[in-house]
């Protein structure tokens, strides 16, 4: 099947040198980094719509906490694939703004567990209903069972990913 704009069989391949075969790959890593360059852009403005002060980075440790509940600071820091000094700095920012609070880790006195706050995960949930909202507009002329069938081959790279 063509999609337009994807490349095919019959269109050179620009001077690459590609071969034909890794065409399909291409086409898949130029629309990924479309997607991506879209989704750090879109990131930060939902994460300025919860909180005007906020960095596009704090946007997915909304999303991370509220899926998992209260986590310590290191696992979020591994978790994101940064620094404990970074994972620090974001989380002190979040907190200074009464968006997430920490308290005692019952399971090791001398370690605390960050979680949203009443205020941070009504903030939080207000933008994410309306980027959900947004999808269903975009999307309202596919069929349901697209939708499901783009949201499994995304998770089944995604879990490739995080994979060696």
């Amino acid at each position: 099947m063509h999609v337009s704009g994807t490349g095919s069989e019959e269109e050179p391949t620009g001077g690459s040198g590609v071969d034909h075969e890794f065409q399909e790959y291409l086409a898949l890593e130029r629309e990924l980094a479309v997607f991506l360059r879209r989704a750090r852009a879109n990131s930060g403005e939902m994460a300025r719509e919860v909180h005007p002060e906020l960095e596009p980075a704090a946007y997915g440790l909304f999303v991370r906490l509220e899926e998992s509940g209260r986590q310590r600071a290191t696992d979020l820091a591994a978790f994101f694939g940064v620094g404990k000094a970074t994972m620090s700095r974001q989380l002190r920012a979040l907190e200074e703004l009464g968006l997430v609070a920490r308290e005692p880790d019952p399971a090791d006195g001398r370690a605390s567990l960050v979680r949203l706050t009443d205020e941070g995960l009504a903030r939080f949930r207000r933008v994410r209903n309306a980027r959900r909202e947004r999808y269903v507009r975009k999307l309202a002329d596919w069929d349901r069972g697209e939708v499901a069938e783009l949201a499994r081959l995304l998770h089944q790279l995604n879990m490739r990913a995080e994979g060696p």
